[in-house]
């Protein structure tokens, strides 16, 4: 490996290296692959970019272009074509609106904050973006001491912003990556001062480069270890570099950790599910099966996101407030679960079926509490990890009937819950209008957005973009294909819009049975439902996505009356029933009817097809880029073999059964010798151009340990080389491709499997095929800049000729002017 090559690795692990301060930020460690990728392309396409006969400062313009380009990829692909796989002016958009929700996040969240897009985004970025400095500054320009600081910055900004979680592992690997970089350089610029300094120091020759370089990484060995020591005995020093609080108003790391979005969680979580459990609940309710556990509701949207309106929380003392809106607790059943957090869910907020009335924690003090919306939220972190405990609820369930004729909400609520953005798309409000056009009640709105969004029109369809705000509603409404966020959040406007109070809730799904009354929840069922506030019953689930989750029975028009029980036991259906007819698998439960997925799961052998051709297309497309990869490794390979035909062709054979032997022409002789140089060199004996033919034969028969034939074979060779070299006249009638296979046979055997493969696979000659494209680039370049001026100067000539004959102009007219004077 040469040693621009091994400054390129090294330049690239010490920022990869560096990076690894950044972990703490994110509570998910998955987004540090990404930027481990951007980093070894990066260097790569630097690599490339230099052994062409460019400008040194088209290399990191080439290596930021193709950042910008694998950001695109990365986080904007969904708005890219030919299927997703070129970007195209939506997805710089889309990378634009992914850029912005970043840096809001950035100022909403503490650390470790949610790895929402955004945020991953700007990680990644910054990442790509030193990685192209160091690159630069350490390989492209020789200066390996700055990269020093871009890797500071990295590790300060990290470690700063990590607080407490940043230790002393960051530095080590950050410092080692810097320190593997300065070792690289320095064998490099030793290994220039010449062979004066080949001798051993014992020998009283002075110091070998292998013993400066011995000499150095013990320095920077013992330096390191001298950081890392001398902490230990210093006194601690707690303002930090970047000074961070985490909380909402409470005060420091008192409050609640705000870091703990459930919107980016789900959306998080929702496209690539683990199908791992996350925790189980135990409940004999006939209601267990079709309850939601929610964790927090968002009710302001602002255009770009929903958020909560309020931050404010208050220590959870075990009691909640009365629900909001609901007249009396007798309009409502109990529902009671025990809930077991299993040690795949750390971070969240509590899950519990809405509206909770009470709980029983082990730690009241590891909570704060939500008044506005019943959530309880961690007052520290990984507060829920390992937690059981038992929660006790209402379960509202009003019939069709009541819910038509209930009062106006209250000014408060609608003030509240009513608003909207200004510059809303117009095709929302239109939509919603059209839709609810022959509903009069509120009630009957809402459902006739339910039926619309579950109608055969919308399409789930989890791979979508994953943001919430007004364009990405449009582009739900324009493609009807989306996952629950899209459908909630929608369905939530539209209600406020028609005049209905509307928040967005977050949770989970019904849990599977396991039997025994319990139920298991997995990381596929975060969901996100439409709460909708109706007087003197409060806030009511409704269910727009379709194929996921479970409607309430009180969103059927024609509802049993409220004098039933609400926790009447489930009737299984008859199977002459059309309904009953998706039933008939045997994994259908009682859930699974209810959410639908029976039927679904008949349907989706009807939708394999369509989805089959754009996988096909994608697999199609994935081949053509593997073999198009796979053709440029075989290029070098294609190409000696090429190369060795042409030089040991006719010219260098006998005719079988001809008259005698071929005389061979000058440039025959010469390809024949080239070929043998060529050979030597692809099993690892490199040319030396300083040596005459026979010295450079008789140093590869020895490298090469080569029998007698073999030997005989490279000296006749040689031999006939320098008749063409330096005879008056060389007549050549040997047929010298013997020759040259004899010997190159005797190189493959000492080469061994392993030599003789790379010489096949990566023959290190062809990088004459690098020199000759590199070559023809330089002459092409010369080609153009020199027609390119001449093509100037023929413009531009006879107007600077006609400008220097004009009179009164320049210093010709001024002496003649000061002669007649």
């Amino acid at each position: 490996m040469t040693t621009r090559a091994k400054l390129t690795v090294y330049s690239a692990l010490a920022t990869a290296l560096a990076a690894l301060c950044l972990t703490p930020l994110l509570t998910t460690k998955g987004w540090i692959t990404h930027a481990f990728l951007v980093v070894a392309v990066v260097a790569a396409v630097g690599a490339g970019l230099r052994r062409t006969p460019f400008y040194r400062w088209t290399v990191p313009a080439g290596q930021v272009l193709a950042l910008f380009v694998l950001l695109l990829i990365g986080f904007a692909s969904s708005a890219a074509v030919f299927g997703g796989l070129v970007p195209g002016p939506e997805s710089v958009r889309l990378l634009g609106r992914t850029l912005t929700q970043g840096l809001h996040d950035v100022r909403d969240y503490a650390i470790p904050a949610p790895p929402s897009p955004g945020l991953r985004l700007i990680l990644v970025g910054s990442v790509g973006l030193v990685a192209v400095v160091v690159d630069a500054v350490a390989v492209t320009y020789r200066r390996s001491a700055l990269a020093g600081l871009p890797l500071l910055a990295l590790y300060s900004i990290g470690n700063g912003l990590a607080g407490d979680d940043g230790n002393w592992l960051w530095f080590a690997t950050a410092a080692a990556g810097y320190l593997v970089l300065l070792f690289a350089e320095g064998q490099d610029r030793v290994s220039r001062w010449g062979r004066i300094f080949r001798g051993s120091d014992r020998d009283g020759e002075g110091a070998s480069p292998g013993a400066l370089g011995r000499s150095g990484r013990q320095v920077g060995v013992l330096a390191l270890a001298f950081a890392l020591l001398l902490p230990v005995f210093l006194p601690r020093w707690d303002s930090g570099l970047v000074h961070s609080t985490a909380g909402n108003g409470t005060g420091g790391r008192g409050g609640a950790v705000s870091s703990l979005d459930p919107l980016v969680t789900l959306t998080g979580a929702i496209p690539k599910p683990r199908n791992v459990e996350l925790f189980s609940y135990k409940s004999d309710s006939p209601a267990a099966d079709s309850t939601y556990l929610r964790t927090g509701s968002l009710d302001v949207f602002d255009g770009s996101s929903w958020r909560r309106g309020s931050t404010a929380t208050v220590p959870f003392t075990g009691v909640f407030p009365s629900p909001e809106g609901l007249a009396a607790v007798d309009l409502a059943g109990q529902l009671k679960a025990e809930v077991r957090i299993g040690p795949q869910l750390d971070d969240a907020w509590l899950p519990m079926p809405y509206p909770p009335v009470g709980v029983t924690l082990r730690d009241n003090s590891a909570w704060q509490l939500d008044p506005a919306t019943s959530s309880l939220l961690p007052a520290r972190e990984k507060a829920i990890k390992g937690l059981n405990y038992t929660v006790n609820a209402l379960d509202v369930r009003p019939t069709a009937t009541v819910l038509r004729t209930v009062p106006t909400a209250p000014e408060r609520i609608r003030d509240q819950y009513l608003a909207v953005p200004r510059d809303l798309p117009p095709v929302v409000r239109d939509t919603a209008l059209r839709v609810t056009g022959q509903a009069r009640t509120g009630y009957d709105k809402a459902v006739a957005l339910r039926d619309w969004f579950t109608g055969p029109e919308f399409t789930y369809d989890a791979t979508t973009r994953t943001d919430s705000g007004s364009d990405a509603m449009k582009d739900f409404l324009e493609r009807r294909r989306g996952f629950c966020v899209h459908f909630a959040s929608t369905m939530a406007v539209m209600a406020r819009i028609l005049g209905v109070p509307a928040r967005v809730a977050l949770g989970f799904t019904p849990g599977n049975t396991k039997g025994n009354n319990v139920y298991a929840v997995t990381d596929a069922m975060y969901h996100a439902w439409p709460e909708l506030y109706f007087e003197g019953y409060g806030w009511l689930r409704f269910e727009p996505t379709p194929t996921r989750g479970v409607q309430p029975d009180y969103s059927d028009p024609v509802s049993a009356p409220a004098t039933q029980p609400t926790t009447r036991p489930t009737v299984e259906p008859q199977a002459s029933a059309p309904v009953q007819l998706p039933s008939a698998n045997a994994d259908c439960d009682a859930k699974l009817r209810r959410t639908g997925e029976c039927g679904d799961r008949r349907e989706s052998a009807g939708d394999t097809g369509a989805e089959s051709l754009l996988l096909s297309g994608k697999v199609l497309a994935g081949l053509a880029a593997a073999a198009l990869v796979l053709l440029l490794l075989l290029t070098p390979m294609v190409w000696r073999a090429r190369l060795r035909r042409r030089r040991l062709g006719a010219g260098g054979r006998r005719r079988p059964g001809g008259p005698g032997p071929i005389r061979l022409t000058d440039a025959q002789v010469l390809a024949a010798w080239d070929e043998l140089v060529d050979s030597a060199w692809d099993l690892g004996i490199p040319p030396d151009d300083s040596r005459t033919p026979r010295a450079a034969a008789r140093r590869i028969s020895e490298a090469a340990e080569l029998d007698e034939g073999a030997t005989a074979a490279a000296g006749r060779v040689a031999l006939a080389t320098e008749r063409v070299l330096y005879a008056r006249s060389a007549e050549v009638e040997e047929p010298l491709a013997a020759d040259v296979r004899t010997a190159r046979d005797g190189l493959r055997a000492h080469a061994g499997r392993r030599g003789r493969i790379r010489a096949l696979v990566l023959p290190a000659s062809s990088a004459q095929l690098r020199w000759r494209i590199s070559e023809a680039l330089l002459t092409a370049r010369l080609a153009v800049g020199g027609r390119a001026a001449r093509t100037v100067g023929a413009v531009t000539g006879p107007v600077r000729r006609l400008a220097a004959r004009r009179p009164g102009r320049g210093g010709g007219d001024g002496a003649r002017g000061g002669k007649e004077s």
